[in-house]
């Protein structure tokens, strides 16, 4: 049997989410299984990308009124390929939060998302507000949850005793809320408790005023091996004020530590799965959840068999099995 061939595009290779599930696309056995996946990072300067040599062309691009040309120029030349989007940015938190005009903006997501065959939503919030909202037809949506290799966290020793510390992963940016975190956290009075922060961004100077004076809150910098910064905590902290899906929860609880989330998009997903969700994103709320987790009222509940299984890349692999068998007859029918 001919393997489908699927190239993704991509516009961003900063080191984070996106790319380690892309690699995790493009390496892990359940995936080239199936078709034959590479890669193609592009200039998002781009007008033209000219012919592709894919049977299915999939985008991991950001969706803007700039890069629609080179959209609409990707529908023309590859009128043969199956064409798939993959929106890893915008939730309804974003669009409440960030978006000024918009009607304006959804009348930019329905435009591009209908030059694609199917979106895929990276988790079932994310997918309901698509499709309550239009932008996207029941006929073409897709919910596959972003996963990578979860078996390095599903390997670290699980933790024992009380948490004495939190991590919090990501981009130090508006969009985590570690303002928030921070300014929670130093309400909490338990001087032998500590919150690690890992990443970088251009929010790090603004944290670092917000933590000065409290030596339980410390910097950790970019974290090149996330499994180690795992195994360094206790629990770890979410609060982001918009979420399409959060890789880092996931690899929470495969390592088996406590999950604290605010309940946003794509972050609801993981409460069935053990997250502990915030009851609201104040620092009041915070700082109660992070006397709660360290007093020990908030277990930690993950299943077992999220612990045991390859639960979350089986999934994942079977949603990209499930959509591409569905485009598979689109792409003989054009050829």
């Amino acid at each position: 049997m001919t393997l489908l061939r699927v190239v993704h595009l991509v516009d961003d290779t900063t080191a984070g989410g996106v790319m380690r599930v892309l690699n995790h696309i493009t390496t892990a056995p359940d995936m080239v299984g199936t078709a034959r996946h590479s890669l193609r990072v592009i200039d998002r300067r781009s007008f033209n990308l000219g012919r592709i040599k894919a049977d299915v062309i999939v985008s991991h691009l950001s969706i803007s009124w700039s890069a629609l040309p080179m959209l609409i120029a990707l529908r023309a030349t590859n009128a043969r390929a199956s064409l798939v989007h993959v929106e890893h940015s915008y939730t309804e938190n974003f669009v409440a939060l960030n978006v000024v005009s918009k009607r304006r903006f959804a009348t930019l997501l329905r435009t591009a998302y209908a030059l694609f065959d199917r979106v895929v939503a990276v988790s079932h919030a994310q997918g309901r507000w698509l499709s309550e909202r239009g932008y996207v037809g029941a006929h073409a949506i897709q919910v596959i949850q972003s996963c990578a290799d979860m078996a390095p966290f599903r390997a670290i020793a699980p933790k024992t005793g009380p948490v004495r510390v939190i991590g919090a992963v990501g981009r130090l940016d508006r969009q985590k809320g570690f303002d928030t975190l921070i300014s929670a956290f130093r309400k909490c009075a338990a001087p032998d408790i500590a919150l690690h922060i890992y990443g970088e961004g251009n929010e790090e100077h603004h944290l670092r005023a917000l933590a000065e004076g409290d030596l339980r809150i410390r910097f950790m910098g970019f974290a090149p091996d996330p499994v180690a910064a795992m195994a360094a905590v206790d629990a770890v902290a979410m609060p982001s004020r918009w979420e399409a899906y959060g890789l880092v929860a996931i690899e929470t609880l495969s390592a088996g530590r406590v999950l604290l989330a605010n309940g946003v998009d794509g972050l609801n997903d993981h409460a069935p799965l053990g997250a502990h969700m915030v009851t609201s994103p104040s620092v009041r709320s915070w700082t109660q959840a992070i006397n709660q987790l360290t007093q020990g009222f908030l277990p930690n509940t993950t299943p077992i068999d999220v612990l045991e299984s390859n639960g979350f890349e089986a999934r994942f692999a079977a949603g990209w099995r499930e959509m591409l068998a569905a485009l598979e007859p689109v792409v003989s029918r054009q050829a």
